[in-house]
C-alpha cells in the first residue's frame, strides 16, 4: 500500500505542477483513500482547494495536515494565505510567524508576512518583512513588487519607483509591478510615464482597477476625454464599480456634462460609493439639499492625495498668496511679540508656518491629513502637529492660547458658528483669530460652488464671529488665488476674543 500511495501522490504533484487541478485533486483524493492521514495529500489538496477560490476549505484540509505533522513550515504558510483570503490577517500573521521559526530562510513567507502586515495598516513591518524576504532571494520579483506597494503608502514614492523596476526587472512580464509603478509615477506628477505603465499593465492582465488608475493619471494631466474613456474602459470590465463610475461623474462634470454627470452621480450613489461624497458633489450641482460642512473623509481623501504637490500646485500655479495676506492684516494688531502661542487651524503643508513662527514662542499645526502633516513636520517649524478635524480638536483646548489663523479653511465649512465658538474657547481674552474665505455676493449666507468649495458673505462672517464672542477688528477684500485662468475673490478678516 505505501508504495501505491507513493506512486500515486508523485503522479498528483505532477498535474498539480502542471496546472491540471482536476485530475491532480482525484488523485490526491485517491491517495487518502488509502491514507486518510497522509499529510502531501491533505496539505496539496488544500493548496488546490485555495487556487480554486474555495478558501475556508483550504483552511480546513491544511490545519487537518498540520495536526499531523505540525512542524512544515510551507503548510503554515499556505494556511497563512488562505486565512488572509478569507480577511482573517491575524490568525494569517501568526501562521506565517510559526512558518518563520520553522524556516527563518524561507523568503516567501517572509513575503507574506510582509501583505499582511501592510493591510493590518503597519507599513514600517511589512517593509522590513519584504527587505528580509529579499535578504534571503534578492531576485524575488514579488518581494520588490510589494515593497514598492509599501514606499508608496508610506509617502516614499521615488523609492516605490525604484523597487517597481527591480521587480519587472527580475521579472518583465509582471502587470502587478507595472501597476505599482504607475501608482508612483502618478503620486511624482509623472503622469505621461504612469500612463505608459498601466498600459504595459493592460497589455499583460486588463483589469478593472488598472484602468480606473489610468483615467485618475489622464484627468490629472488635463486629459478629460482620455480619462473618461478609462472610466468606460473599467466599467465595461466591472459595471458594478462604484469608484469607477463616480471618478467618471467627476470627470463629466469637470467636461461641462452637467446632466450626465448628474446620472453618473446617482449611478455611483446607487453602486455604493461614498454617500456623503456624492451627496455633496450633486449639492455643489444643485441637486442635493446644502450640507453645513464638506465631508471630513472627502477633505482627508483630497489632500492625502495633494500632499505631495500641494505647494507646488497652490503657489505656483494658482497663485496662492493668503498666508503673506493674513500675515499683513495680523501685525499691526499684535500690541508685543512674539505671543505666547498661535494655532495654525487646516495647517496642510504648513504654509502658514514661516510667519507664525516669528509671531509665536509656540505653534501647532492641527489637519485632517496626515500626509499633508507628514510634509509639514519636514519644515521643524511646529512644536506640536496634530492629525484631527479642527473642530472636534478645538474642544478640548480652554483659552490657552494667543493666536488662531485658519487660511484657506473655512471653503470646506459652510455654517461657522460651531468652529467660531470652539476657536473662541481656545483663545485668551483679547486673542486674535485671522482667517480667510471665498467670497459670496449674491445675498446668500454662505453656498457651496461647484467647485466643491463653500463662499460666505461677509456679513454672515462678521455676525456669526460677534455671536460667538468677537468683536470684529479688520476686513479686507483680496484675490486669494487664480482659478482656470481667473481671480478668485475672497475676503481677510481678523477678529478678538471679547
Amino acid at each position: 500500500m505505501a508504495e501505491n500511495v507513493a506512486d500515486l501522490l508523485g503522479q498528483a504533484v505532477r498535474l498539480h505542477q502542471q496546472g491540471r487541478l482536476e485530475q491532480a485533486q482525484a488523485l490526491y483524493g485517491r491517495v487518502l483513500d488509502l491514507d486518510p492521514r497522509q499529510f502531501d495529500a491533505l496539505h496539496l489538496l488544500g493548496v488546490i482547494e485555495r487556487q480554486r477560490g474555495a478558501a475556508a476549505r483550504a483552511v480546513e484540509l491544511i490545519e487537518q495536515a498540520l495536526r499531523i505533522d505540525p512542524q512544515q513550515a510551507r503548510a503554515h504558510c499556505n494556511l497563512g494565505a488562505a486565512l488572509q483570503d478569507l480577511g482573517r490577517a491575524d490568525d494569517a500573521l501568526a501562521s506565517y510567524e510559526t512558518a518563520l521559526r520553522l524556516d527563518p530562510a524561507y523568503a516567501l513567507a517572509w513575503d507574506n508576512r510582509g501583505n499582511t502586515l501592510r493591510r493590518l495598516g503597519r507599513l514600517a513591518e511589512a517593509l522590513d518583512s519584504y527587505e528580509r524576504a529579499l535578504g534571503i532571494n534578492p531576485a524575488l520579483a514579488d518581494a520588490w513588487c510589494h515593497r514598492a506597494i509599501a514606499l508608496h503608502d508610506l509617502g516614499r514614492h521615488a523609492d516605490a519607483v525604484a523597487s517597481a523596476e527591480q521587480a519587472l526587472a527580475a521579472r518583465p512580464a509582471y502587470a502587478d509591478a507595472f501597476v505599482a509603478l504607475g501608482h508612483a509615477l502618478q503620486a511624482l506628477d509623472h503622469h505621461a510615464d504612469s500612463v505608459d505603465a498601466y498600459d504595459r499593465a493592460l497589455a499583460l492582465a486588463p483589469k478593472a482597477d488598472t484602468w480606473c488608475a489610468r483615467g485618475t493619471a489622464l484627468k490629472k494631466s488635463g486629459d478629460l476625454a482620455g480619462a473618461l474613456h478609462s472610466y468606460d474602459k473599467a466599467l465595461a470590465l466591472r459595471p458594478d464599480y462604484a469608484l469607477a463610475e463616480h471618478y467618471r461623474a467627476n470627470t463629466l462634470r469637470a467636461l461641462g456634462q452637467r446632466d450626465a454627470a448628474v446620472a453618473s452621480y446617482r449611478r455611483a450613489l446607487d453602486l455604493g460609493a461614498d454617500a456623503d461624497d456624492i451627496r455633496f458633489a450633486l449639492a455643489a450641482l444643485g441637486e442635493a439639499e446644502q450640507p453645513a460642512a464638506a465631508p471630513a473623509d472627502y477633505v482627508k481623501h483630497l489632500f492625502d492625495q495633494y500632499a505631495g504637490r500641494f505647494d507646488r500646485h497652490l503657489v505656483d500655479v494658482l497663485g496662492y498668496r493668503t498666508p503673506a495676506l493674513l500675515d499683513a492684516l495680523l501685525r499691526p494688531h499684535l500690541a508685543a511679540l512674539p505671543v505666547d502661542a498661535a494655532l495654525d487651524l487646516g495647517c496642510g503643508t504648513g504654509l502658514c508656518a514661516p510667519f507664525l513662527r516669528s509671531l509665536a514662542r509656540h505653534v501647532t499645526g492641527v489637519d485632517l491629513s496626515q500626509k499633508m502633516l507628514d510634509k509639514a513636520a519636514e519644515l521643524d517649524l511646529y512644536d506640536d502637529l496634530a492629525c484631527a478635524d479642527i473642530v472636534d480638536w478645538l474642544a478640548e483646548r480652554s483659552a490657552s492660547c494667543d493666536l488662531a489663523v485658519a487660511a484657506d479653511v473655512l471653503v470646506y465649512i459652510g455654517d461657522l458658528a460651531p468652529l467660531f465658538a470652539r476657536v473662541r474657547g481656545a483663545l485668551r481674552m483679547g486673542g486674535l483669530f485671522a482667517l480667510s474665505c471665498e467670497a459670496l455676493d449674491d445675498g446668500r449666507a454662505y453656498a457651496i460652488l461647484p467647485s466643491n468649495r463653500f463662499a460666505h458673505a461677509l456679513d454672515y462672517v462678521t455676525r456669526t464671529a460677534q455671536a460667538a464672542g468677537f468683536d470684529v477688528v479688520a476686513t479686507e477684500r483680496a484675490v486669494l488665488r487664480r482659478d482656470h485662468g481667473r481671480d478668485v475673490a475672497g475676503h481677510l478678516v481678523l477678529v478678538r476674543a471679547a
